[in-house]
């Protein structure tokens, strides 16, 4: 039995959608449904939809043998984990912010940066060598700059409309996102045909979109 951790929120119906198609099993998210495990009709595969930052300790641990999250999860958790293939949904990108016209920030000896994400934040100024103090917020991170809590923050960027509303703007890109998949190394080795066979298949689908 090859076993999936799945993530919940924004990227669960694509993943759920790309399973049907298939043809793993017909699971689908039911607010009545207080089941943690669901396994399918033939019993090869097990699944278990998990909050995004859980997906990769569970795949890093062995108890997932394949995972499906966003990347700037995989950055954040940094876990020892095999990413195969690009989704090719969920799309957006992980910025530094500001305030709009404002560019002081580039001079600053100790820059102050709110974000939920303080391990991307920390290495993406470490790799610039600029001194940092990362402020982890886990609520609405635009507030830091409109505050004064921050000179910028680190956050994920689809449209950029709550940005432009609160008159922030993007100043750097760090990473472009989307939904991956991840393997576990030692299940890549150990059931390799079923897992080829499993990752082949989503390449398929990534192909026909």
């Amino acid at each position: 039995m090859l076993t999936f951790a799945l993530s919940k929120g924004r990227l669960a119906d694509e993943i759920l959608e790309m399973l049907r198609k298939l043809n793993l099993c017909d699971l689908r998210i039911d607010k009545d449904d207080r089941r943690l495990i669901i396994e399918s009709d033939d019993k090869k595969y097990r699944f278990f939809l998990a909050k995004p930052t859980d997906v990769p300790t569970f795949v890093d641990s062995g108890v997932a043998d394949i995972g499906v999250v966003g990347k700037d999860t995989i950055l954040e958790e940094n876990r020892d984990i095999a990413e195969v293939l690009d989704l090719g949904f969920g799309k957006c990108r992980m910025c530094v912010c500001g305030k709009k016209g404002d560019y002081s920030y580039l001079n600053k000896t100790t820059l102050n940066v709110a974000t939920k994400y303080p391990n991307i934040a920390k290495h993406y100024f470490e790799s610039r060598h600029q001194n940092t103090n990362i402020i982890k917020l886990n609520g609405s991170v635009e507030l830091g700059p409109i505050t004064g809590l921050s000179d910028v923050i680190v956050d994920i960027v689809e449209s950029g409309r709550t940005l432009a509303e609160n008159g922030l703007e993007v100043k750097e890109t760090i990473e472009n996102l989307s939904a991956r998949l991840i393997v576990n190394n030692a299940s890549l080795k150990t059931k390799y045909d079923d897992m080829f066979s499993l990752i082949e298949g989503f390449k398929g689908l990534v192909e026909e979109k």
